[in-house]
């Protein structure tokens, strides 16, 4: 391709507010632009890149004898309402209307339509297993739009799902489809973990998530300094090990405490530890309102709280739901004298505290000395905060620590989680059965900013020759000098003949800037034909260690595959 027959406007180093390197570099190098906050145009070099990332999980995908669809993005708000997505990702979800009035959304994932696409298409266990995958715009409003493609409101997903008639084919697909994802994530050069992950709260649900470390990455790992153990913060389990006060319990008591709310300043004014405090949250689940308890110095995990209450919606109530239904604010709510209707669901470390103090749902006062039974009534002791650095690993071996890392693929066997779409296939008895359900999804933006993150120097990009968006460039140091351009023009037709993906730099421009455009765009080898053109000589070097060679064009070729062979 010549330069100046497509698009690539790079740009000075003036960038500095851009939070992700990845998203700084693919604007200067002229990969990407920004056309409206949050959603990118991808420029022939990234889009380059893409196709080859893209081919690649389609060789993968097609080897393991999947089909791949194209599912619409436009579609019905009822299906999602009928889920619950509408409630669950509300802030998160696009919502469009028609000429008829008909409520649409931008998919955000497309489980409903494949689901209703199985539900229709599919009657018998002789049409099982099956596995059908789509490359596809997904749509999610994404609040921070300040780390690029990271997190971008449009983003290029491959999501791929599996359908069997019993667990066992749903196992097996599930193991095949991890093993695909390390293949591919290693062909692409990338350090990554796979490591458990909410699963939902479907019968028999199991979650997997491939995860590069970054600091720039919104996931939470929680790791064992002295094991294997690694999980997502969602799911990790927090080992069941509170240890029953032994101080005796004294009659409890309502207390002043004027201008006191949070658990900071209940500790504060009683001056003692969060641990003795209990923190009481509304949430409204599936409609109805349960009491939540932690300890003060812990966090409730929505997913979790999920999935022991197998709920499909769950939400923190309002200040005006909680006002009408405590008659206080939010931070004096307290488990003491609720309605006899609600449910009270306690972490297990709940359980250990004696005399301790929660809020009286009053303003301006608080319980003393508060016991749980004894002074209020627990529905359910359950798991249900998440862990925090320095807890016990789960697996028995060695301390909690924490590091971050993005999210690139996640793998769900979804279990019951899409029964109310009715899914059900007949057997061999013809009786009707519920059809397993596996999604594989695998971020293919996210992906071309965690290349850009990974490979770059201050420079520029370093792209790997495999997905790099040519693999030569091409570049007569003076276009006004015939006899460089000529042999820079002889030796372009001659790599393409040869196969070779190569940008030819024909461009009116000086070297420095050629130059400066060649290591922004980091492709692996640059061809430089200077002053010794009328030798035959080029210069070659290579982008990753920056070597440099003297070769002639008549043994260019040669030496060429030889670089191309040995990486």
């Amino acid at each position: 391709m010549k330069q100046s027959s497509t698009l690539i406007p790079t740009l000075g180093d003036n960038l500095s507010e851009m939070k992700a390197t990845s998203h700084k570099m693919l604007l200067r190098a002229g990969f990407i632009r920004e056309t409206t906050s949050g959603v990118y145009a991808y420029l022939p070099l990234a889009k380059r890149v893409l196709n080859k990332i893209e081919k690649m999980i389609q060789q993968e995908m097609d080897a393991l004898g999947a089909v791949e669809i194209s599912l619409p993005n436009l579609q019905e708000k009822e299906v999602f309402e009928h889920t619950g997505k509408v409630e669950t990702f509300q802030d998160e979800l696009f919502h469009i209307k028609n000429k008829s009035k008909q409520k649409l959304i931008l998919a955000p994932s497309h489980e409903e339509a494949i689901a209703m696409l199985i539900r229709e298409e599919i009657e018998s266990f002789e049409n099982l297993p099956i596995t059908l995958y789509q490359i596809q715009s997904n749509y999610r409003n994404e609040n921070n739009s300040s780390y690029g493609l990271l997190r971008s409101r449009e983003f290029l997903m491959k999501e791929a799902y599996s359908f069997h008639a019993d667990k066992e084919s749903s196992d097996q697909a599930f193991n095949e489809l991890t093993q695909v994802y390390s293949t591919i994530l290693s062909k692409l050069g990338l350090h990554y973990e796979v490591i458990e992950a909410d699963a939902g709260v479907g019968i028999g649900a199991e979650a997997k998530e491939f995860i590069v470390a970054s600091e720039l990455g919104e996931t939470f790992i929680a790791y064992s300094d002295e094991s294997k153990f690694a999980a997502n913060i969602e799911a990790a389990p927090v080992i069941n090990d509170f240890i029953p006060s032994d101080f005796s319990a004294k009659p409890m008591e309502k207390v002043e405490t004027p201008n006191v709310n949070s658990v900071e300043e209940v500790c504060a004014f009683f001056n003692i530890e969060e641990t003795n405090c209990i923190k009481s949250v509304v949430y409204k689940v599936d409609g109805e309102f349960v009491v939540v308890l932690v300890r003060g110095d812990h966090q409730i995990n929505p997913y979790k709280l999920r999935n022991v209450l197998k709920a499909s919606v769950i939400y923190s109530a309002s200040e005006k739901e909680v006002q009408e239904l405590l008659g206080c604010r939010v931070g004096l709510i307290g488990p003491i004298k609720l309605p006899i209707e609600v449910k009270v669901v306690a972490d297990n470390a709940i359980q250990a505290i004696r005399n301790g103090v929660a809020g009286a749902n009053e303003e301006g006062h608080h319980y003393i000395n508060v016991s749980p039974e004894r002074d209020f009534a627990i529905s359910t002791y359950e798991d249900i905060r998440y862990i925090q650095e320095g807890d016990p690993s789960p697996d028995g071996h060695g301390t909690i620590h924490f590091k971050k890392g993005i999210e690139v693929g996640k793998l769900s066997k979804l279990g019951a989680d899409l029964e109310k779409l009715n899914a059900n296939y007949m057997d061999e008895n013809g009786q009707p059965q519920e059809i397993h359900i596996n999604s594989y999804n695998l971020g293919i933006s996210r992906l071309l900013a965690v290349l850009a993150e990974n490979f770059q120097d201050d420079n520029g990009f370093i792209w790997p020759n495999h997905f790099s968006p040519y693999e030569l460039h091409l570049i007569p140091v003076d276009r006004d000098d015939e006899v460089q351009f000529n042999l820079a023009l002889e030796l372009y037709n001659i790599l393409t003949f040869y196969q070779f993906e190569v940008l030819f730099d024909d461009r009116q421009e000086n070297a420095d800037v050629k130059f400066m455009d060649a290591d922004l765009i980091g492709l692996p080898v640059r061809i430089t034909i200077g002053r010794r053109a009328s030798e035959g000589i080029v210069e070659v070097k290579i982008r990753r260690t920056g070597e440099t060679f003297e070769w002639a064009k008549e043994e260019l070729i040669d030496h060429l595959n030889e670089i191309f062979r040995s990486n």
